[in-house]
């Protein structure tokens, strides 16, 4: 039985250290004792489960020709999910561990958790932690991959498996990516699912918090800026399902007529319903920024109205009331001076955006959808013209 290490908040958040997946890659010597050995397990499972089957159509002469239905170089995306799609899964763990663990670090030594609330921030991490290691979610993700490849029926698959195909029997190379490759893709496909719904509570929590924001920061975001990096800890993820859904629709545009406008919908409904995922944690904080914000505006009004007034009636007016000291006070004091220039502070809090969002962010999720869709879309349209569309646009 695993044992949960507390989590403190100067250790961040590790979203891979101990999950059943790893866990069980380490007892079978695919990953190393320590550290999460990537590019390894990238290559034993991309050769796992592409070779067997390239070395399958070759003896039977299925690769490039075959009598009925389609050669296995056609079908891009049986290439794509062995060679692509599972290396950047586990690729991505290396990369999302990373970004993941600096954001949440930052709460901390950005003061956004104050001192008070640090050890609940710890209790929260932990809590979150347990989540990660326990076994249930995995087996949950396990047993739907099971369920979606065995109940899914034969047939389903017959014209991706069609250079497989011996009559109504399918061959070895067949039966390899049915029960093989396409496993493996699916519970890595799942995990990342499982693990994006981890961050999206991770983040949730951590939103639900005390924070200690500052208005007036030049983030625009109360001092959340650093948020605008988490959509680049899926950006293989993103990348990895893009291709998948890119080389089916390129087979169907080369091979069978598929045009597209008639892809356009799907696309769009793609885009939208992945980047809403995407930047789902960070729209989280929307309405804690929002408040802050309107609290501020308020508070720094204020703010700015006693300092005028006290101006014009000392300098304008030249009125030395009771007041003069509490005056003196206020005028002297070198944050709200002729120096620092008050107004400054209150059209900062004006500027500031409820969300915590950036171009930086929204290129982080559109560019690992649109670079596999590049392929697809120079099958009709000339990749030079495409560049100079995209360039343009860009501009």
């Amino acid at each position: 039985m695993s044992t949960v290490k507390t989590v403190t908040p100067d250790e961040g958040f590790d979203l891979l250290r101990n999950d059943l997946l790893l866990r069980w890659q380490r007892k079978l010597r695919i990953a190393p004792p320590q550290g999460l050995g990537v590019v390894r397990r990238a290559v034993f499972f991309a050769l796992l489960t592409w070779l067997p089957i390239m070395i399958w159509a070759v003896l039977n002469d299925r690769l490039v020709h075959v009598d009925t239905g389609e050669p296995l170089l056609r079908h891009f995306g049986i290439h794509v999910r062995c060679l692509v799609a599972i290396p950047l899964f586990i690729l991505a763990e290396a990369m999302a561990g990373g970004v993941l663990q600096k954001i949440v670090g930052q709460f901390r030594s950005n003061d956004i958790i104050s001192d008070k609330q640090q050890v609940a921030f710890a209790d929260m991490l932990s809590g979150v932690a347990r989540l990660r290691d326990s076994s249930l979610p995995w087996v949950a993700v396990i047993g739907l991959a099971f369920v979606w490849i065995i109940g899914s029926p034969v047939q389903s698959d017959a014209h991706e498996l069609s250079w497989a195909a011996n009559g109504t029997e399918f061959g070895f190379g067949g039966w390899w990516f049915l029960y093989v490759a396409k496993p493996v893709f699916v519970v890595l496909l799942l995990g990342w699912f499982w693990r994006i719904g981890l961050v999206i509570l991770l983040f949730q929590r951590i939103a639900k918090m005390e924070l200690s924001l500052v208005p007036s920061h030049p983030d625009r975001c109360g001092g959340l800026g650093f948020l605008k990096k988490l959509p680049m800890a899926f950006f293989l993820v993103t990348l990895a399902v893009s291709a998948i859904i890119a080389s089916r629709w390129m087979h169907d545009v080369l091979y069978h007529g598929q045009t597209l406008m008639a892809l356009k919908a799907p696309f769009a409904v793609f885009v939208v319903v992945w980047g809403v995922m995407m930047l789902s944690p960070l729209i989280l904080f929307a309405p804690r920024i929002a408040a802050m914000k309107s609290a501020a505006l308020l508070s720094y009004g204020r703010l700015i109205g006693t300092h005028g007034r006290l101006v014009h009636q000392r300098w304008i007016l030249g009125q030395n009331g009771s007041s003069e000291s509490a005056a003196g006070d206020i005028l002297d004091a070198p944050e709200l001076g002729p120096v620092a220039d008050i107004s400054a502070i209150y059209d900062a809090v004006e500027k500031v955006t409820p969300l915590p969002l950036g171009k930086s962010s929204i290129m982080m999720v559109l560019l690992p959808i649109i670079i596999p869709m590049l392929f697809v879309i120079s099958q009709q349209i000339p990749l030079r013209e495409l560049l100079l569309k995209l360039l343009k646009t860009v501009v």
